[in-house]
């Protein structure tokens, strides 16, 4: 696969069309506004017809007005629909986008006879065929859309950085922004003034429907690998970057749309996000809901052990065979993997065909069961609930009582030696 200067190029016009668009999604995908951007990039359709058909040309200016204002009135309409007529906010975006993309379809079809206006290039854009046009700036020949582009991107940069105190509180709690002095409402129709004229000039490139997926794939992606905005602006904009160039590679080597195939690249990247995101992503939280099971079952475990050896007189030595405690946790493979890792933690032993617990085993199981026999205490006392339907919920919530939380509950029910069936309260030990 052979890369031309005109691919690389194309990288580069890609990559601040979809480093502007992702910059500006963040602030969508945080405020729930993703499908306004989907608006916005529909709506301007119309603009772009009766911009045509008052001026007669296809002049940035004239074209790049049209799109603006019907990208605010979109926003606009959205907002007043949503508080007049009480609808939900999706419902009334809906309602106005597909209405004013509808229209711009038959515009653009009723305009397209008079000039040479490609409606399917208006709607996936011709991002290959930009580095044909070039003109010389500052002693450097670059496509002329690169230019404009660049501008673009210095713009969203200039307005996030002006603005980041005043984005950043209207985007969290629009609320505290107005109590604070801060218009949300008009910080609000700036971020879609941006917006817009972001999207007129991502037109292009990009066309109406694949911009939306840079407005919402990179910033979308961003947010489940952190809980920083600053951090969550740059990794959205790297991603929208990374996109431009595997899309573009990806394109060549299947000889395939540009624009689709960086798209298609932006939502292979937001998957991977959603598999492996460290925090909130599925192998995270399986590998987080897998470890508290084993850690319920390992203690449920060192549980049973402290209860046998109690009723056994206190002998260091009683314990129970291993299938004894798989069978009285309920059977399956995780109680012997449980007690598998018991071993390897050191926190019980075999001995003559048992299992029993070590030192350090007694010392947790111990806690484990002071904890559940306090919060039985605790509950008899303050709910009065009857004897037999304490055992459940103190089962539940022993595995989560921090030592703080502990030692407040026995300072409540103090001098308590037993719990409301009898069982001793293990005490814990002097220093």
């Amino acid at each position: 696969m052979e890369i031309t200067r005109l691919d690389v190029w194309t990288m580069a016009i890609g990559a601040l069309v979809n480093a502007s668009c992702a910059l500006l999604g963040c602030y969508m995908v945080l405020r729930r506004l993703s499908l306004l951007g989907d608006a916005i990039a529909h709506a301007i359709l119309p603009g772009l017809a009766i911009a045509f058909m008052i001026t007669g040309s296809r002049a940035l200016l004239p074209m790049f007005l049209g799109a603006l204002v019907v990208g605010m009135l979109t926003a606009f309409l959205a907002e007043t629909i949503h508080k007049v007529a009480r609808v939900k906010h999706d419902a009334a975006l809906g309602v106005v986008f597909t209405s004013l993309f509808a229209l711009g379809v038959v515009l653009i079809t009723r305009v397209a006879d008079q000039v040479d206006l490609d409606p399917g290039c208006v709607l996936y854009g011709a991002i290959e065929l930009l580095p044909l046009d070039t003109v010389t700036h500052f002693g450097v020949t670059a496509p002329l859309r690169f230019w404009s582009l660049l501008i673009v991107f210095a713009l969203v940069i200039a307005f996030v950085v002006i603005l980041w105190k005043e984005l950043k509180i209207v985007s969290f709690d629009p609320h505290l922004a107005t109590t604070m002095g801060i218009s949300a409402a008009l910080i609000h129709y700036m971020l879609m003034g941006v917006v817009a004229g972001t999207t007129v000039a991502a037109f292009e490139a990009v066309g109406s429907i694949l911009v939306v997926a840079m407005l919402v794939a990179p910033a979308a992606a961003a947010h489940l690998l952190t809980d920083r905005l600053w951090v969550m602006m740059l990794l959205a904009g790297v991603q929208g970057v990374t996109a431009a160039v595997f899309g573009t590679l990806l394109a060549i080597h299947f000889n395939t749309s540009v624009a689709g195939m960086m798209a298609v690249a932006a939502g292979l990247q937001f998957a991977l996000a959603v598999v492996a995101a460290p925090r909130y992503g599925l192998v995270a939280r399986w590998l987080r809901r897998t470890s508290l099971a084993y850690r319920i079952v390992c203690e449920d475990a060192l549980g049973i052990l402290y209860r046998w050896r109690e009723m056994s007189a206190g002998s260091a030595t009683s314990g129970l065979s291993s299938r004894e405690i798989a069978l009285a946790l309920g059977g399956g493979l995780a109680p012997r993997l449980a007690l598998w890792l018991l071993r390897w933690q050191r926190l019980v032993q075999p001995v003559e065909a048992r299992i029993v617990l070590t030192p350090r085993g007694s010392d947790r199981a111990k806690d484990l069961v002071r904890s559940h026999r306090l919060w039985e205490s605790y509950l008899a006392k303050h709910l009065q609930l009857p004897s037999d339907h304490l055992h459940e919920p103190a089962e539940r919530v022993e595995h989560f009582i921090t030592e703080p939380l502990r030692e407040q509950v026995a300072e409540d029910i103090v001098g308590a030696a037993t719990d409301p069936h009898g069982s001793p309260i293990p005490q814990e030990e002097s220093p």
